[in-house]
């Protein structure tokens, strides 16, 4: 089966304590004295920290890149057209090679303003009248994940292991549940490579791709997104 569509793609807590001390009043038997200021204690400044146990690993803008794939038929011959977002994906990864139970994808972002195909016609059409990345609102593609299955128990620095990834996908401001699947491989103690895919239906996004039949005569109803990480521990 072809893997098609015109998106791309292929993702943070604050705690605050603040204490209040004051001053008690003189005896009634003497004078009563001026009331001293009530003091505040310090304020301690906000402490992040990921929502399960592990350790936080950076997603390396550098070194990772998303795409999307589509099928169409273009000038009466079949084509495969790839969009590519490189130096454009930020975000985090929990996991704790001891207890995979806790791996969490958060905060994952793929600015699609930076997407290029082969054609620049085509890229002006993304850009300006498919995903209108020029409307901050439109400018990145987000996802979290909720559930990561397929890993065993422990992970062991230099193995692959196949995983699934489920979350929320939000893109031009519609969030649909997906579900990438792919490999992570713990490469070192600081440092994780992995890839992944799946298959959406863009217009659940709200994305509609022009037809122009003089050229292109079709164009498939899903999209392929495929996402290439590398993160580093911090």
């Amino acid at each position: 089966m072809k893997r098609k569509g015109y998106v791309g793609v292929v993702v943070g807590l604050a705690v605050l304590a603040l204490a209040l001390a004051a001053c008690g009043s003189q005896p009634e038997s003497l004078p009563p004295a001026e009331e001293a200021p009530a003091e505040e204690s310090p304020v301690e400044e906000p402490v992040e920290e990921p929502a399960s146990g592990g350790d936080v690993f950076q997603i390396s803008t550098e070194e990772s890149e998303a795409r999307f794939i589509i099928e169409e038929v273009l000038n009466g011959a079949d084509k495969t057209v790839v969009g590519t977002a490189a130096n454009s994906v930020t975000g985090e990864i929990v996991a704790d090679y001891a207890d995979t139970s806790s791996a969490q994808v958060s905060a994952l972002r793929v600015d699609l303003s930076t997407l290029e195909t082969d054609n620049n016609f085509r890229n002006r059409a993304i850009h300006e009248f498919i995903l209108m990345t020029g409307d901050e609102t439109n400018q990145f593609a987000e996802f979290g994940s909720t559930a990561i299955s397929g890993l065993p128990g422990s992970a062991t620095v230099g193995e692959s292991y196949p995983v699934q990834i489920s979350g929320d996908l939000t893109i031009q401001g519609t969030t649909q549940a997906v579900t990438f699947e792919g490999t992570v491989t713990p490469v070192s103690e600081t440092r994780l490579e992995g890839s992944a895919s799946t298959t959406i239906t863009y217009g659940d996004f709200g994305v509609a791709i022009l037809r122009l039949p003089d050229q292109v005569a079709s164009v498939e109803d899903t999209a392929v997104l495929e996402i290439d990480v590398v993160a580093v521990a911090q």
